[in-house]
């Protein structure tokens, strides 16, 4: 049998190393691993498969050793430059940033929902965004039984989305209410708008905060994650032309992203079958018992891989609508899981499951 080689780049990264670890869990039948990052971080150890891997640094010579696949989760401008170079070299390539995304000749690939897609690769495969992952895992079952007419997303999106400067930025802002909290000012929960530390990731402070601001603003007055979102569920669900609307706001938690979802459909449900449509569905998980305080919730759904979907209620404004509250770990299912599932797939078709 072939030995299998696999790249990570990025792999100093919030996402590379929480696909590092996703890899330890699933122990795929790789013969090699080698671990790039940028020059900066090049000569670093890291601990991997019980020993220690010593970080190379990325270049245009990199892929040239041969290599079957790479995940990449370095930003878009390190993809834009070494996935061409990698696939050139019969190397394919996972890319979490979102530089190809919506290319035409790119598959857009969310395993529980288009694994299908996979083999159309010409030697890269895009992971949608990560709040784009979740929503289609709950979506996809739901628009093949029903026909989804129109979807509004609110999303609450985890610092963790940002980054590691991201999670500093609550973390400092955590730490900065403890050190002053005996203030008179902050007692009375009356916190200053400015704060008395360095912010490394938002334009203002995200503890005690929503920002209604992720990635830039366009000309439309949509942010481009909004927009992200919106596209892409276009092409992961093969529905061009759904009407959909996003707000995405950022919120003072670590980790694991949460969004109201409001879909509306072309054909009349019964409650309890929809129900049912999302229980029996690949990857998700529902909790929806009210009564009992048993919903979706960030703290519960980091570190699983699975989709969290509850608050399943009929929206008596429409003719045939329907509100869920979806949550998942945004790094892990929103990222490194569902790269590493891909790399899964691909292997699985080639006969090394």
């Amino acid at each position: 049998m072939k030995k299998i080689r696999l790249a990570i780049v990025g792999a100093t990264g919030l996402v590379g190393r929480t696909v590092l670890k996703v890899l330890e869990e699933k122990n795929l039948p790789v013969s090699e691993y080698v671990l790039f990052a940028s020059a900066k971080s090049a000569g670093k150890k890291i601990k991997f498969m019980g020993k220690d891997y010593i970080v190379q640094g990325l270049n245009e010579l990199s892929f040239d050793s041969g290599f079957d696949y790479a995940i990449f989760s370095a930003g878009g401008s390190t993809s834009k430059k070494y996935a061409p170079i990698a696939a050139s070299k019969g190397c394919i390539v996972v890319d979490n940033s979102s530089a190809f995304r919506m290319e035409d000749d790119v598959p857009l690939v969310v395993p529980e929902v288009n694994s299908e897609e996979i083999q159309n690769n010409k030697g890269i495969i895009a992971n949608p965004n990560c709040s784009t992952i979740q929503a289609v895992v709950a979506l996809k079952p739901l628009d093949s039984k029903y026909h989804i007419k129109r979807i509004v997303y609110s999303t609450y999106q985890a610092v963790s989305g940002a980054g590691r400067n991201g999670v500093m930025d609550l973390k400092n802002g955590v730490q900065d209410y403890i050190n002053h909290s005996d203030d008179e000012i902050l007692s009375s929960l009356n916190i200053p708008a400015v704060p008395t530390y360095k912010l490394e990731k938002f334009d203002y402070p995200i503890f005690s905060n929503c920002l209604p601001h992720i990635d830039v603003f366009l000309d439309n007055g949509y942010t481009k994650e909004e927009e992200k979102m919106i596209n892409e569920t276009r092409k992961i669900l093969k529905r061009p032309d759904l009407k959909i609307t996003a707000t995405t706001v950022r919120v003072p938690v670590f980790n694991s992203h949460s969004e109201s979802i409001n879909v509306e459909f072309e054909e009349n449900f019964d409650m309890d079958e929809l129900v049912e449509t999302l229980k029996e569905a690949k990857g998700v998980i529902v909790q929806d018992d009210p009564k009992n305080s048993i919903y979706p919730l960030a703290l519960q759904a980091s570190g699983n891989d699975d989709v969290f979907v509850g608050r399943i209620r009929r929206d008596y404004s429409v003719p045939s609508g329907v509100n869920l509250w979806v949550v998942a770990d945004n790094i892990r299912k929103g990222a490194a899981s569902n790269a590493v599932q891909i790399v899964e797939k691909m292997l699985e078709q080639v006969g090394h499951s």
